[in-house]
């Protein structure tokens, strides 16, 4: 755990000493070069210390957690990566000082400029000091604490056996235990006896705790006896593969007794030829037990042998790349039990002497109460259960342990089961995983992450490492993605075209991260249960909830890096000039939500600050003083009250991320239903731009517009038909271009954008098309490179059947067509639109009749008509698409109802609300 902070304190540290900083640095401390240079060298040894200290940790396993001398040592190293991480910030800000600012700013401000190199020999001084200090840490641990042992208890063999426990527990569960994997066990044993010849891999999928073990066990006890010969092995991450070879062979042989003991001094080439060798001649059952890598499983499935007698090889992973490289097409991806299932299991835990497990009247509720707390996850139900079997059935006694259930799994050594299989999960993450699971953590049980917001905080926080010519932003997606491949997080929702878009972290996996955050001072989440302030350790805060009585916890917010607000309910927040003024290194600032009118103009005293957010707050301007926020990379004032942009805001070079824009009509049905703002003369400086929402285009902007060649998200308003030329030439230097809106200024204004985007994903024109522009330009075209998933058109004013022309488009998952069409009829023929999920029909005053024919939009999930007034009939061949998931009929007549009444194909399955008079 304690790896994280230094890994951060290094990165910071690499920031510091690069070529840029160092010049910046020469020019700044010129009378002080002999001492820069000491400095330098300074961060640099002491960086070189904490990288090795890294090393060695991440090659560390949880046997020291309750290790008091280890444990007293690491807390040591963690203040002291604490403090050169603030010393690192100081000499950033005292380097980048007139370089960013300038000395206008000291004159104005009445500051001397000899003042701030004051504050050189003083962090100099420090610097050499946490050198010192780090240097007798060594010296203690050398004395005083032994971090990797010799022998039986080496970290390799310590995790091994611990898994193989692990394992052997599940391994020995009744049939009673496992509840809800009927369906599971079917299909596994289906499997199992199948036709197929050839050797089968089954992959049993799933987080820690799941179960998978115990199915595989269960039907492997049942099923074995049909094969010739069959094995069970568990591998874990640290597997030996001589180790594995050796189990594999002793029960595969364990009839022949004269063939297990020559292999006693066989090689690992021996041994892997005769395992081949005998395992071509029969059918064979053989589990693979807790796969962790593609790898681990290429070592072993290459000596089993293909040889067409229906083998079989199951394995279980926790893994999502393993299961897709090892098996084909037969992947079961175990599930959290349903509520129903798991009370089952809990009451023949918890109930175990009571007849028929039935669960006393009065615990009913707190029995329900606990089990949700578990959400499903079978390790922690019978954990729990068997827990309580224990305890008095009693009201008082039960209301105990649900209060305090998230103690009882970090500390009650009965459930150490349920953390010992998490636990494993986490050690074996990468250190910048960690970091990143880690602060999801921070958020609240069942919070939904939004991909796109969860990628910019964490590139703020500094966690997303470069990697080759991907943005930050493609390896930060990278991070997520591997975390939900690895059952760290679980994946909710996808976006129309497959990109994941939300997910959550297990409730009881949070809990252990949760511990882990507080014990290392990652951060605090504040959920507004606890009195007194916030603890003065971390670095990071989360409020989920205020007091009403403590609103505002401020102790120890000097040293904060992040702060971040989830309650937007609170009436007033003060708190904002504090923060300005005392967290001097504050990184990421999210304040979105709450009734902020004003921003201090000390807030451009944050010269550390990443990420700012005040999304829907009431904020009207900004302060001239956020030109010297020259490391801010988000700016999030979206639904904020925020029409101009201060001038120095074109200064911000790394800005990556600027939202201005303001819904005005909630349903976007109004013509004009955004506002943006118009960026100050300079818009060409903010080159690393890629999103840009929303620009009010000017004849300033739409010269400038081109240069600003990072950008993937653009929307633009108040465009005029003569910008247009303009604005394609520079869209066409938009290479990443994947989402465009265009917002004309008018309704009679057209918009012409003849331009090709091969990397267009998402379009949205708002405004009236020329005649023929479908046919006519390349953004409607299915040429090749261009993958277009959503259209809307609104206010398109087409007098042609738009969707001859669109119907090449076969990429599209999602089509609005909102006042987009003057036309009596649609039709959709067969075979168009095979990927459209979702189709939005709305506010078309001459549509009187809508035909789909069998086969069209195979794949549609949604349908909404909305204010069709012309339409008396119920669109023919509706009943092409059932069944439906979401079928819709908005503001219709009374008549119109009586029609829907009458369809047969569609009774009782779709909603609809009235037209009002």
């Amino acid at each position: 755990m304690a790896e994280i902070v230094l890994f951060l304190a290094i990165k910071k540290i690499g920031i510091a000493l690069a070529k840029g900083v160092a010049d910046q640095a020469s020019v700044q401390f010129l009378k002080y070069g002999t001492q820069l240079l000491e400095l330098q060298s300074t961060m640099g040894r002491v960086a070189s210390e904490l990288r090795v200290i890294h090393d060695v940790l991440c090659q560390m396993d949880t046997r020291n957690r309750n290790n008091q001398v280890y444990e007293g040592w690491l807390e040591e190293v963690q203040k002291v990566a604490h403090v050169m991480e603030d010393m690192v910030d100081e000499y950033l800000y005292l380097a980048g000082q007139e370089h960013d600012i300038g000395c206008c700013f000291f004159l104005k401000k009445g500051v001397k400029k000899p003042r701030s190199l004051l504050s050189f020999n003083r962090l100099a001084f420090k610097v050499k000091e946490t050198e010192k200090h780090l240097t007798h840490l060594s010296e203690i641990k050398n004395r005083w604490v032994t971090l990797i042992n010799n022998g039986d208890t080496n970290s390799s063999n310590y995790i091994v056996k611990r898994s193989q426990d692990l394992a052997n527990i599940s391994r020995s569960l009744d049939e009673e235990d496992l509840v809800g994997v009927d369906e599971n066990r079917e299909k596994l044993e289906h499997w199992l006896a199948g036709d197929d010849l050839g050797c089968s891999v089954i992959a049993l999928l799933g987080m820690g705790g799941l179960g998978k073990t115990a199915l595989a066990a269960n039907v492997y006890k049942k099923e074995r006896e049909k094969f010739q010969c069959h094995a069970w092995v568990s591998i874990s991450q640290t597997y030996s593969r001589e180790h594995v070879l050796r189990i594999i062979i002793k029960e595969v042989f364990k009839d022949n007794a004269s063939v297990l003991s020559s292999t006693l001094a066989m090689d690992i080439v021996c041994l892997e030829e005769t395992l081949t060798k005998f395992l071509g001649q029969r059918k064979y059952l053989i589990i693979l037990d807790d796969i962790w890598t593609p790898e681990a499983f290429d070592d072993f499935s290459r000596m089993l042998t293909h040889n067409d007698k229906g083998s079989r090889l199951i394995i279980t992973t926790r893994e999502g790349d393993v299961a897709a490289h090892a098996s084909r097409g037969h992947t079961i991806t175990m599930e959290a039990l349903p509520d129903d299932k798991a009370l089952d299991l809990f009451c023949k835990k918890a109930f175990l002497r009571e007849k028929n497990h039935e669960c006393h009247e009065e615990l009913k509720p707190l029995s329900k109460e606990i089990v949700s707390k578990c959400k499903g996850l079978p390790l922690a139900v019978v954990s729990v259960g068997s827990l309580l079997c224990v305890r008095e059935k009693t009201v008082e006694e039960w209301r105990r342990v649900n209060n305090q259930l998230s103690w009882e799994i970090n500390n009650n050594s009965r459930l150490d089961h349920i953390r010992n299989v998490l636990h494993l999960s986490f050690i074996y993450l990468p250190t910048h995983l960690k970091s990143c699971f880690l602060y999801c953590s921070l958020f609240p049980e069942d919070y939904l992450f939004t991909r796109k917001k969860l990628v910019r905080l964490l590139i703020a926080e500094g966690f997303v490492k470069e990697r080759s010519r991907n943005t930050l932003e493609e390896v930060a997606e990278g991070y997520l993605k591997e975390l939900i491949d690895r059952n760290m997080l679980q994946l909710v929702e996808r976006n129309s075209f497959g990109r994941m878009k939300k997910f959550k972290m297990h409730d009881i996996l949070r809990e252990l991260a949760v511990e882990l955050c507080q014990k290392n001072c990652f951060g605090v989440a504040y959920d507004g249960e606890r009195e007194g302030s916030l603890e003065k350790d971390g670095r990071r805060i989360v409020l989920h909830k205020l007091m009403k009585d403590n609103p505002e916890p401020v102790y120890g917010i000097h040293q904060l890096r992040t702060f971040i607000t989830l309650d937007n309910s609170m009436p007033s927040f003060t708190l904002l000039p504090l923060l300005c003024e005392e967290s001097r290194y504050l990184t990421v600032l999210e304040l979105s939500g709450l009734p902020i009118e004003k921003v201090p103009d000390a807030i451009g005293d944050l010269f550390n600050l990443r990420y700012l957010g005040l999304r829907h707050s009431k904020v009207k301007m900004l302060p001239q003083s956020v030109e010297k926020l020259s490391n801010l990379l988000t700016l999030e004032l979206h639904g904020s009250d925020v029409r101009d942009l201060p001038s120095g805001i074109v200064k911000l070079k790394k800005l990556r991320h600027l939202f201005v824009d303001k819904i005005i009509a909630p349903d976007c049905r109004e013509f004009q239903s955004w506002s943006g703002v118009c960026v100050p003369k300079g818009l060409e400086n903010l080159k690393n731009l890629q999103t840009l929402q929303a620009l009010e285009i000017q004849d300033e902007s739409a010269r400038h517009l081109g240069e600003l060649r990072q950008l993937r998200s653009l929307r633009l308003l108040n465009v005029k038909g003569n910008y247009c030329r303009r604005i394609g030439e520079s869209l066409i230097e938009m290479r990443y271009l994947s989402n465009l809106d265009v917002n004309a200024s008018d309704e009679n204004e057209v918009l012409s954008l003849n331009v090709h985007l091969p990397s267009l994903q998402r379009l949205c024109l708002r405004g009236r098309l020329a005649e023929g522009a479908l046919d006519e330009s390349p953004l409607f075209q299915a040429v090749e490179g261009q993958n277009l998933y959503v259209l809307f058109l609104y206010w398109s004013q087409l007098r042609e059947d738009p969707l001859l022309s669109l119907s090449r488009l076969s990429n599209l998952r999602c089509l609005d067509f909102i006042r987009a069409y003057n036309g009596e009829q649609l039709t959709f023929l067969t075979g168009w639109f095979p990927k459209l999920k979702v189709l939005h029909l709305g506010d078309l005053p001459n549509l009187n009749r809508l035909d789909i024919q069998q086969g069209a939009m195979a794949s549609l999930e949604e349908l909404i008509l909305l204010n069709l007034r012309s339409m008396m009939e119920v669109p023919s061949g509706i009943e092409f698409l059932m069944p439906l998931q979401r079928l819709a009929f908005r503001e219709i007549t009374s008549d119109f109802i009586t029609s829907l009444h009458q369809c047969s194909a569609i009774r009782g399955k779709f909603w609809y609300s009235l037209r009002q008079r």
